[in-house]
């Protein structure tokens, strides 16, 4: 796995206005230019009035901080307009990359994958918020909403380790905490035994690299994901469509056994099973 290093104020600001829509950064920008220079039109006191020191000393400081506002304001939303719209083109272009190519979703960086589950959610319909990499905020790395409802989402890019019950149990914690609707974990890889026995029969989806990909070459158009290494391929949900995902029964008489779920029993949108073939 690798390490996260924490940005800047100054980067750290214009990444947060980098999450607006690109057209709303450059809208901003001007509405920003144009109303700092109408209060750098207002006439400033040519003199010191007695009894008037305060109203001196803000109508100067209102003037300088206007003048000096009125490129700097328009130059951060402006760049923070570019780096949006940039992000936004590399999201498509990692969507298509990554529905194309198992490789190119085994390669990608942990940022470059965030990027991609933030579009394939973006293309599901939510809203979604980049929340610059998890930390104190107990790991959660996307925020969708839809409508009044929020969900959680949290990233894990290992290749070569399957993601264990204890992500899935912090989550949990943190969609408890802040009343979410729902919450995803979403690997590259695999999930243990132990972490499908947790989030059975909870609005916690967990979605495999495998029904992922699914689901990014159902929204590419290009036809169903490959069966490889005899593994199983990912069904659809035979009452919606969505992809399905591997889960495991924790009691009925049946304890253990495997079925397939479908994604957006999360959103409480649709609780269809199928049996592993």
């Amino acid at each position: 796995m690798e390490l996260r290093e924490k940005p800047g104020l100054p980067k750290a600001l214009i990444g947060l206005a980098a999450r607006l829509p690109w057209w709303l950064g450059l809208a901003l920008a001007a509405i920003s230019y144009l109303g700092l220079q109408h209060l750098t039109q207002k006439p400033v006191p040519a003199g010191l009035q007695p009894g008037q020191m305060g109203s001196f000393l803000m109508s100067t400081l209102s003037w300088a901080l206007a003048t000096v506002g009125q490129y700097l304001l328009p130059l951060f939303f402006g760049l923070a307009a570019l780096l949006s719209a940039f992000r936004r083109g590399k999201a498509a272009r990692l969507h298509a990359a990554a529905a194309r190519s198992q490789d190119a979703l085994d390669r990608m960086s942990w940022q470059d994958f965030e990027i991609l589950v933030g579009e394939h959610f973006r293309r599901e319909g939510f809203g979604v918020t980049d929340n610059g990499g998890g930390g104190a905020d107990g790991g959660v790395d996307v925020v969708l909403r839809q409508g009044n409802k929020t969900y959680l989402v949290q990233c894990k890019h290992w290749r070569a380790l399957r993601v264990g019950v204890q992500p899935v149990r912090e989550l949990y914690g943190v969609m408890a905490a802040h009343g979410a609707s729902g919450g995803f974990v979403v690997t590259s890889g695999e999930f243990t035994e132990e972490a499908l026995r947790f989030a059975d029969g909870l609005a916690l989806t967990l979605m495999t690299g495998k029904a992922l990909r699914h689901s990014l070459q159902a929204q590419a158009g290009i036809g169903p994901a490959s069966i490889e290494d005899n593994d199983l391929s990912v069904p659809d949900c035979p009452a919606c469509g969505a992809p399905m995902v591997l889960r495991q029964a924790r009691g009925g008489s049946t304890p253990g056994k495997q079925f397939w779920g479908c994604s957006r029993y999360a959103q409480g949108h649709c609780r269809a099973t199928r049996e592993v073939d």
